[in-house]
């Protein structure tokens, strides 16, 4: 997973479209149009791997833009890490046999740890926990419920348990274009083997080697590109 440092485009999608959401929070997104398309545009761009969030699924606990992703995966030919409503074994075994290449765990990663060795078991290395961070506290159900965990204690547990990598939000910049906080990554990269994917707060090719700096394999990116403030390729040219 990540031998080569990424850019990682992020398709999340509500209700059929792309859209991006401000610190986590329904309703603040901005929408961006078909998923397919906008699939197509970044790998067009040269990205090798897409970040799909299903936020219904996020939010309801069930996946609600099926549709939408399984369009996206048969379109593209690029490493695909989904996430958003997946909450069972056989939902993430079943992803993980259709195509897609790594299945995103953060509510059932917390619920049921255990999960994450089920997944690891079957598929390895297919495992990317997702620890989003508000406040210095891992949140789940769509970033709406705190569970006390310390995010790097919890990258540590989950590593133990076979997941191939952690995808580290730092929700309080999440979608604000106001600029990355290092010293989270840092510590979660501290903790771990695995690789750690930083997502939150990128609008600079500045913050994209800050990342990069901090330790991160790869670095998630969605208002940012879909604003212009950076390409794709600008931003993989400065790492």
């Amino acid at each position: 997973m990540f031998p080569e440092f990424e850019v990682v485009p992020a398709v999340d999608v509500q209700d059929g479209q792309v859209v991006q959401l401000v610190g986590g929070e329904r309703d603040t997104g901005k929408t961006y149009g078909d998923p397919v398309a906008a699939a197509r545009r970044w790998v067009e761009a040269g990205a090798r791997t897409l970040h799909l969030v299903d936020l219904g699924g996020a939010f309801e606990g069930e996946r609600e833009n099926a549709d939408a992703i399984e369009r996206v995966v048969e379109a593209v030919d690029v490493d695909v890490q989904l996430g958003g409503g997946i909450r069972t074994v056989d939902d993430a075994t079943s992803l993980l046999g259709a195509g897609v290449d790594r299945v995103i765990l953060g509510t059932a990663a917390v619920e049921t740890p255990d999960i994450v060795a089920e997944i690891s078991d079957e598929f390895p290395g297919s495992v990317l926990v997702s620890l989003d961070a508000k406040d210095g506290e891992v949140v789940v159900s769509g970033w709406t419920e705190g569970t006390g965990l310390d995010p790097a204690e919890a990258a540590r547990r989950y590593e133990r348990l076979g997941a191939g990598g952690i995808l580290f939000t730092d929700v309080d910049v999440e979608g604000r274009l106001d600029g990355v906080r290092t010293d989270p990554v840092e510590r979660v990269v501290g903790a771990v083997d695995v690789p750690v994917v930083a997502s939150g707060g990128v609008a600079t090719v500045e913050d994209v080697r800050a990342l990069h700096a901090a330790g991160a394999s790869a670095v998630v990116v969605g208002s940012a590109l879909y604003e212009g403030r950076f390409t794709l390729a600008e931003a993989m040219a400065a790492v």
